[in-house]
């Protein structure tokens, strides 16, 4: 009896290894294979797949190759610098073409004519569950799908609607002007002008302002979260710009022990603020107006007329979910815009005193206001083309989960997208021969004006997936570009390095060190 059962054990453990074994080769190489292989029937180009590297090792030589040299201070022709695979390869095999991420083939899409299905399809098109980032931080709207996206979006929508937001106009206008008021102080210690490394005072205001306008009267600890959020970054980009070993996370290293600790402080902190400010919803006080109270609030009405159906409303942690996603959407890309938008207008100074000029005319010495803002034309210009030329998301990756017909062509599940922003803001057949030009007043007449192609201009995304948070971005940074203007002139400091390159956002790689100058 003894031999019969561990002849039986021996057994099932033999068919469970031998099984393992299978899906270990079928996933490190016949289903690469066999999406290669469909991939090239359907005209794409790509190098061979290599066993689990794949391009990696590619993409890495290629990458450092690019940042290990600043640009030319006064080009914006960035896309080799920024994504110098995508240059590389689209050298290589023109714009159809694949890279092997590890296991995962990734197709590029630049032509025009496919963007719009990639930003309407959201139901076969999915954000890659592998984002490391969000993984880490916080799994939030971006990444979840069907029903449950559906209704995040329906629920966070009202917070960030233009009544809304003509309400947090003030609080601002506010951390503008603490941040204006350190400048001032430096300027005036060295004679009405002197240099400044703008970038991480931008980046602290755009963090200032989500904590005001996401917490209110919870003001101090909204700056804490982010400061507890921006250190979670930090550590996320030392893991990725190291090798990647499965399960790493888990293990309790220094570092793992670290995030672990920031992710339940912050968790703690939002709690309390979230039962604090829900208790106030309930009891029908509108004293807050700020974008938990706000979506709070929506909460609280979905759950009245619903039964407090789980499916239809937030729970606790779900919130805490949104509210990280406040300061990773919110902050990253509104700093990304306002530095390089200061980064252009100091190359050219004429843009400058139009901007100026339009401002002065708007609020003269005055505090911007929700009305005002609606006037400011040339800005409005101006922060249009600092989105098309250094677009704070410089690419953006969908799936596919299901076989896909996109054109001519039919995509296999289980295909990365990449869907090369910048390069598409950068192309020549679509925004004609100036299209590395800084040139607000192509936008004169508007967006599709502006443009050869309808819909190539996405800073945003687009189609049902659209940053919820577009019009809150373009607030504040008319806010903040006015303010700057009002008291300062600003130009490139002789130290300053042209190294833009992408983390979360496109960012200063070096710093931005202009030579400000008080009015």
């Amino acid at each position: 009896m003894e031999v019969t059962v561990s002849s039986i054990v021996g057994s099932i453990a033999l068919v469970s290894l031998l099984t393992c074994a299978w899906m270990v080769v079928k996933w490190v190489w016949f289903r690469p294979k066999q999406i290669e292989k469909r991939l090239r029937e359907q005209g794409f180009k790509g190098n061979p797949y290599k066993l689990l590297y794949g391009d990696m090792k590619e993409i890495i030589s290629v990458m450092k190759e690019a940042r290990s040299k600043p640009m030319d201070a006064s080009s914006d022709d960035i896309v080799p610098y920024v994504i110098p695979s995508y240059h590389h390869c689209l050298n290589l095999h023109g714009k159809g073409y694949f890279q092997w991420m590890g296991t995962t083939p990734r197709v590029t899409i630049a032509n025009p004519k496919h963007i719009k299905e990639i930003l309407f399809n959201h139901e076969v098109f999915q954000k890659p569950k592998h984002n490391l980032v969000l993984r880490y931080l916080v799994r939030g709207l971006g990444t979840y799908e069907g029903e449950k996206w559906a209704k995040h979006r329906n629920l966070i929508n009202p917070a960030f609607h233009l009544e809304k937001l003509k309400h947090m106009v003030p609080a601002m206008c506010s951390s503008c002007s603490e941040m204006i008021s350190k400048w001032e102080v430096l300027v005036s210690s060295t004679k009405r002008s002197c240099e400044v490394d703008v970038w991480p005072y931008l980046d602290n205001l755009t963090g200032d302002v989500i904590s005001r306008t996401a917490f209110g009267s919870n003001y101090e600890e909204g700056k804490r979260i982010f400061q507890l959020q921006k250190e979670q970054t930090n550590l996320i980009i030392q893991l990725l710009r190291s090798f990647y070993i499965p399960g790493w996370r888990f293990l309790p290293t220094k570092t793992n022990k670290r995030m672990k600790a920031i992710y339940n402080e912050v968790g703690t902190l939002l709690k309390n603020i979230i039962i604090n400010k829900r208790e106030q919803a309930m009891k029908g006080d509108d004293g807050n107006d700020d974008l938990l109270g706000i979506l709070l609030k929506t909460n609280l009405k979905a759950s009245q007329e619903q039964g407090n159906e789980e499916n239809i409303t937030l729970t606790i942690e779900e919130v805490i979910d949104e509210c990280k996603l406040f300061y990773i959407a919110g902050q990253e890309t509104t700093s990304s815009l306002l530095v390089w938008t200061m980064v252009l207008l100091s190359k050219h100074q004429k843009w400058q005193a139009q901007a100026r000029e339009e401002v002065l005319a708007v609020f003269g010495d005055n505090k911007p206001d929700s009305d005002g803002l609606n006037k400011l034309k040339t800005i409005t210009m101006i922060l249009y083309e600092a989105l098309r030329l250094y677009s704070p998301l410089a690419f953006m990756i969908r799936t596919i989960r299901n076989k896909t017909r996109l054109g001519e062509v039919v995509l296999p599940p289980g295909v990365d997208l990449f869907v090369p922003m910048i390069a598409i803001h950068h192309d020549c057949e679509i925004w004609g021969k100036d299209a590395t030009k800084f040139k607000p007043e192509r936008f004169s007449e508007g967006i599709t004006k502006a443009t050869k192609g309808p819909g190539t201009f996405f800073p945003f995304g687009g189609g049902p997936r659209i940053c919820i948070g577009q019009n809150f971005a373009m607030v504040e940074a008319k806010i903040a570009l006015a303010m700057i203007l009002q008291h300062f002139s600003f130009q490139l400091s002789p130290s300053y390095v042209h190294a833009p390159f992408q983390i979360l956002t496109l960012q200063p790689q070096h710093g931005a060190h202009l030579i400000l100058q008080k009015i």
